[in-house]
């Protein structure tokens, strides 16, 4: 799947005889943080609320603010996966979508890009999250994937984030069965070190749980 496929039908425009005012007010009743300003269908930059707050002028028309340098955005033909992280490195809760011409297309939600995240990398489905540390020249995902299907486990996800502390990867394993004794004693037993184990869970812990190996995994 490509971005243009999950474009937002209400995130709003400005142009540039809209004031900051009405940039302000529209982001307010939307309740984004951002909007994006097009000139004649391209696009020209992302107005940003504290950039507008901070504005001595604001209710004069956008075409004359000091702030359209900004210009965040993602190809139409982009992966989700690109969008979020621009999403979340710059904290963003709309992303632009532009086509090689930079014409504007549209933008996607921050809310949107985690749901579809969420749903795609099997974040959603029901089992155990198990957390490897290795050092990165011992990491092999065919023998850690080996062992677990020797217990009757199955890796639906799997995500990588090097420690900057000590350099070693931090091996999430996302699996689909809650009851995992076995397959992290079997870990073990191969030598590998187990740093964190969530098998059964309370909905709540297991929500948060989900959201903080996506946060790990965007942050790679």
């Amino acid at each position: 799947m490509t971005i243009e496929q999950l474009i937002s039908p209400i995130v709003p425009t400005l142009l540039p005889t809209d004031t900051g005012n009405r940039a302000l007010y529209l982001m307010e009743e939307n309740n984004f943080q951002q909007l994006p300003l097009i000139i004649d269908e391209r696009y020209k930059a992302l107005i940003q609320e504290n950039d507008v707050l901070d504005w001595e002028a604001p209710g004069s028309p956008l075409s004359i603010a000091h702030f359209l340098d900004y210009k965040p955005a993602v190809f139409a033909h982009s992966h989700p996966f690109d969008a979020m992280r621009i999403a979340h490195a710059q904290n963003l809760s709309v992303v632009p979508v532009i086509d090689n011409e930079n014409k504007y297309l549209g933008a996607i939600t921050s809310s949107e890009l985690l749901k579809y995240i969420t749903e795609n990398s099997g974040l959603d489905m029901p089992g155990g999250i198990i957390v490897l540390e290795i050092s990165p020249r011992n990491y092999t995902l065919h023998e850690i994937a080996r062992i677990c299907e020797n217990e009757d486990v199955l890796l639906t996800s799997t995500q990588l984030r090097t420690n900057s502390h000590n350099g070693m990867l931090e091996v999430t394993l996302k699996t689909n069965r809650t009851d995992i004794d076995a397959v992290i004693a079997s870990l073990e037993r191969h030598n590998y070190k187990v740093i964190e184990a969530h098998g059964e869970q309370t909905e709540d812990e297991d929500v948060q749980d989900r959201f903080n190996n996506l946060m790990n995994f965007i942050n790679i």
